[in-house]
């Protein structure tokens, strides 16, 4: 098995793809890498059994029918979200509440945080994907799905927190998390890209993609329930890991 890991940014500098060889009871990492075009993505994902992105897939349900409202001058749909419960509607997804009942975390807004443009490129790179290799449904339930890698690697037990910027500190909490990663993960060869993966929160993120992007295919993940399969269909679904992280090797 194959999978690819996917930290989505808007800008093409910023994002990065991990690529994972699983056999064995064994993963190696094949391929890392940073400043990663739609093209080389839609490439990687056609060569891949299973792709975990970083990024939303989808909009709030509530979203599009507020701005359709707004647009048209049709008050109905834009009254219905009036005061900050109404607008919760419209910032946050199924998806999005139901990973901060299950971890404590809250992830950005897809509709009024900073996701928006990296959401704009992951539905262009996906009506890419749809022309070279076929639509995928957006609950992950094909090849593609969407992934956190923040609570992968809380539900993993990995200690990653404040990992993220250029300073010393955070520097220094990366070499840790890849640290804690190695000692959880004996079976993963990073294949050299150690220096790498601790000098780039990106790639990091990448590989902890592609590790969930396994647990999306072996089944380890929690999936929508019956309340929440439509929306999780438009919107999106995070794919948070059921098991540990030492189940993925054996699969």
């Amino acid at each position: 098995m194959r999978t690819l890991g996917v930290d989505l940014a808007a800008a093409t500098k910023k994002t990065a793809a991990a690529v994972i060889e699983w056999s064995g009871g064994t993963a190696r990492l094949v391929h890392l890498a940073l400043d990663v075009s739609d093209e080389e993505i839609v490439r990687l994902f056609s060569v891949s059994d299973m792709t975990g992105i970083d990024c939303p897939l989808g909009w709030p349900d509530a979203f599009l029918p507020f701005i359709a409202g707004h647009l048209n001058f049709d008050p109905g749909p834009v009254l219905s979200h009036d005061g900050i419960a109404g607008r919760r509607l419209l910032a946050y997804r199924d998806t999005d509440r139901f990973v901060t009942g299950r971890t404590g975390l809250i992830p950005l807004s897809v509709s009024a945080d900073r996701l928006a443009h990296p959401a704009m490129r992951c539905a262009v790179i996906q009506a890419k994907i749809a022309l070279d290799a076929g639509q995928q449904a957006r609950d992950g339930s094909g090849r593609l799905a969407e992934v956190y890698p923040a609570a992968s690697l809380k539900l993993w037990g990995i200690q990653a927190r404040g990992y993220k910027g250029r300073g010393a500190p955070e520097t220094e909490r990366l070499s840790a998390a890849l640290a804690d990663l190695a000692a959880n993960a004996p079976w993963l060869d990073l294949s050299g890209y150690g220096e790498l993966l601790a000098a780039s929160d990106d790639m990091f993120d990448a590989v902890i993609a592609a590790l969930t992007a396994r647990a999306v295919r072996l089944g380890q993940t929690l999936r929508p329930g019956a309340g929440q399969a439509a929306a999780a269909l438009s919107e999106g679904w995070i794919h948070l890991p059921a098991g540990q992280l030492s189940g993925l090797a054996g699969g």
